[in-house]
């Protein structure tokens, strides 16, 4: 299965060689120093080893050619192992031939390669996993790690087995179940981030859709009545406006014709001389009367404010008048006073003489008065006597003016009354013309306030169908075009006027609600159903990857159950081999590989139930090594001698290969220590070996070179490179006989 082997500025190799393996075993011989153990490291670097110790260096461009005196140092080391893939050793890939190549930089960067496409170490481990080639180097036995197996820890030595068992592609794919399991995880706690994160988002605009499923709905209540409403508005504001339009035609023809009559009668009258005398005479007599009904008020308003300080100058002269020199005087005007009163209960015209003559006496009495009281100390009583005699004068005077001014309305009343009289004896040849003028007047009058009445009902009609229009685009955006989508009624229904007012109430209401409601549009609803199906896929995606997430788990417990149960099995079978190949390699004696004991002290107990943790510590339990030698006891295996412990790993790394072989076997002078007889046994176990796994030993044993098919020389020039001499032993003992 392993094809060949190329190199080029690896370590000693400066240039291009090619090892091929067309035989079951191939011996690698020379001097030491010559670079064969080189060759051993060269697929250990191949295969992606990575620690430096185990190719015997220090840093990474301790294994690229350094050059010399004859020839430059490389920039790069490669090393390529190609593998016949006819029978699909490596099953993920469809080609007859494998080819993995491994360069390193001066830099210290590393490349990987499978059939030329560039890959990452860990795809190099998981593709070799498939064919038992694990990273334990289990199959690559370098110079002086033979008994590394014997020297191992137990953790290390199990690592080793498993890796020999080939259950390190069950290790891969359980670590990339973990892996897998804990990105799951990792899915799982972003997604029910994420589903809480949009919960109070969804929540909300839930809200919002109910608020607009509930606006929707009132719009489509709001339509409904307005499809009733409207329908039955437009007709009743049409065939109420006809109404009116026809009443007022009817109304102003009426108006027209009882004008037409009154304007005619108008001009009959127009040359009525003698009623247009009555009448104005009539109102003379009115005006004459209302000017001295005046006059007289005026005269009274007069009379009243001179009796008033009339009175108020005689209270102020009470205690005058108590002066016995003024009482003759007293007397005297009292006397005038009582004759006064005489003349004036007589007749008008004797009146008005009577009037005349007291204040005549009243002047010589007055002048008399004075004559007598000039004196200084009387000035008080002369002046409020003085007041009182002017006051008095006044209001005579006024009440003469107001008995005329009687007299005159009298006369007045009595005029009017004749002018009346006069008139109504005329206009009684006419009364019947004067009833028909005035019901026509009516008439006129009525139809006026109809003509007004229609005109202000189609004013209202007018303003109303504004209104309507107003209404009907509200409606309109409120409810939609549905709220216009009504078939024209052509005959109203029988109701009262209220109920379509009542639907018109209902309309705005259902307008305050829809407008209150609101909603928040067609967007809301697409970014909450957007929301909705995104939830919906986070709930999906959480549900694939519980489903996920559980199937992993059973995965890695299958994984578990299956490397425990391949790992007891194929430890069963190495210890049987590892007996057979010890007792061989010693004569007798056994050796076995057991599990070290881990119980923990809690475990005494008898009611003790472990844990998960516990049974995998139990089920990771390390690998001791028990061997028994014939005729000699050993308590352990630090009491070996170096041969006895080379033999032993010898015999534990033939009997591991046996059980589950490798592609390919590399001994790196393992037999150095053997003596004939142990070379000869040491040989037949190679035999045995190569039947089943290439093997590429690197030995000075002659009875090893002897087993192999193959054998190439390694040599080393002057120049320190590294060159490759190659037999076929089957052509050599042809070319021979």
């Amino acid at each position: 299965m392993l094809k060949r082997l190329e190199i080029a500025g690896f370590k000693s190799f400066a240039r291009k060689t090619v090892l091929d393996f067309s035989s079951a075993a191939t011996a690698i011989v020379g001097p030491n120093g010559s670079g064969k153990s080189n060759v051993a490291e060269a697929f250990r670097f191949a295969l992606g080893e990575q620690s430096m110790k185990s190719m015997r260096g220090k840093r990474s461009e301790d294994l690229i050619w350094a050059g010399s005196n004859s020839m430059a140092r490389s920039n790069r080391a490669a090393v390529a192992i190609v593998f016949d893939n006819k029978k699909r050793i490596f099953p993920k890939i469809d080609f007859d031939e494998v080819t993995i190549e491994r360069a390193v930089f001066r830099d210290g960067q590393s490349e990987y390669a499978i059939n030329g496409t560039k890959v990452r170490l860990r795809d190099v481990q998981e593709l070799l996993s498939a064919a038992n080639i694990g990273e334990t180097g289990h199959h690559i036995i370098s110079q002086g790690e033979a008994d590394r197996i014997l020297l191992a820890n137990p953790r290390e030595r199990r690592a080793m087995l498993e890796d020999a068992l080939g259950l390190k592609i069950f290790e891969f794919k359980k670590q990339e179940a973990e892996r897998k399991l804990e990105r799951t995880e990792e899915n799982v706690a972003q997604v029910e981030a994420l589903r809480r994160e949009i919960a109070p988002h969804i929540r909300f605009l839930k809200k919002q859709v109910e608020r607009l499923e509930r606006a929707e709905e009132l719009m489509r209540e709001l339509a409904t009545a307005c499809q009733t409403y409207f329908a039955i508005e437009d007709l009743y504001l049409v065939e109420e406006k006809k109404k009116a339009e026809k009443a007022k035609v009817v109304a102003s023809e009426r108006l027209a014709q009882v004008t037409a009559e009154l304007v005619a009668f108008d001009e009959r009258n127009t040359n009525d001389v003698e009623g247009m005398k009555h009448a104005e005479g009539i109102r003379s007599a009115e005006r004459e009367l209302e000017r001295v009904m005046q006059e007289r008020a005026a005269l009274s308003r007069e009379l009243g404010r001179i009796e008033g300080a009339l009175d108020g100058a005689k209270k102020r002269s009470v205690q005058v008048a108590r002066d016995p020199y003024v009482k003759v005087s007293r007397d005297d005007l009292s006397a005038l006073m009582d004759e006064v009163s005489k003349q004036t209960e007589l007749p008008d015209t004797a009146a008005v003489e009577a009037v005349r003559a007291a204040l005549t006496s009243l002047k010589g009495i007055v002048t008399a008065f004075f004559s007598r009281f000039a004196s200084p100390s009387d000035d008080y009583l002369a002046e409020e006597e003085n007041t009182v005699f002017t006051l008095e004068n006044e209001k005579a005077s006024l009440a003469g003016k107001d008995t005329e001014l009687e007299q005159q309305i009298d006369a007045a009343r009595v005029k009017l009354t004749k002018a009346r009289e006069a008139s109504m004896a005329y206009d009684e040849t006419s009364r019947e013309q004067r009833h028909r003028v005035l019901a026509m007047a009516e008439t006129k009058a009525h139809e006026e306030s109809a003509v007004t009445r229609e005109e202000a009902r189609i004013h209202e009609l007018s303003m109303l169908t504004e209104e309507l229009t107003r209404e009907k685009a509200e409606a309109m955006a409120l409810g939609g075009a549905a709220a216009l989508s009504y078939v024209p009624l052509t005959e109203l229904p029988q109701e009262d006027r209220k109920t379509q007012e009542d639907r018109k109430r209902q309309v705005e209401r259902l307008k305050i609600r829809v407008e209150e409601v609101g909603g928040g549009g067609e967007e809301v609803r697409t970014e909450y159903q957007d929301a909705v199906a995104r939830e919906e896929f986070l709930a999906r995606e959480l549900e694939d990857l519980a489903t996920s997430a559980v199937g992993l788990r059973e995965l890695i417990k299958e994984l578990d159950t299956e490397l425990q149960k391949t790992f007891s099995e194929g430890l069963a079978k190495v210890n049987a081999s590892f007996t057979e190949f010890f007792a061989l390699m010693f004569g007798g004696g056994n050796a076995k590989l057991v599990l070290e004991d881990i119980t923990m002290p809690e475990e005494e107990d008898e009611e003790y139930v472990p844990d998960e943790e516990s049974k995998l510590k139990r089920a990771r339990a390390g690998i001791e090594i028990s061997v028994g030698l014939p005729k000699k006891r050993v308590q352990s295996l630090m009491q070996l001698s170096g041969g006895e412990r080379a033999l032993t790993s010898i015999a534990l790394i033939f009997a591991m290969s046996q059980v589950n072989p490798p592609p390919f076997l590399i001994l790196d002078e393992t037999d150095a220590a053997l003596d004939e007889a142990n070379s000869r046994r040491y040989g037949d176990m190679i035999e045995e070996l190569a039947k089943k796994s290439q093997l590429i030993v690197i030995s000075h044993n002659r009875e090893t070179m002897s087993r192999a098919g193959i054998l190439y020389g390694v040599t080393m020039g002057a120049d320190g490179v590294s060159k490759l001499l190659s037999v076929k032993f089957e052509e050599a003992v042809t070319v021979a006989k």
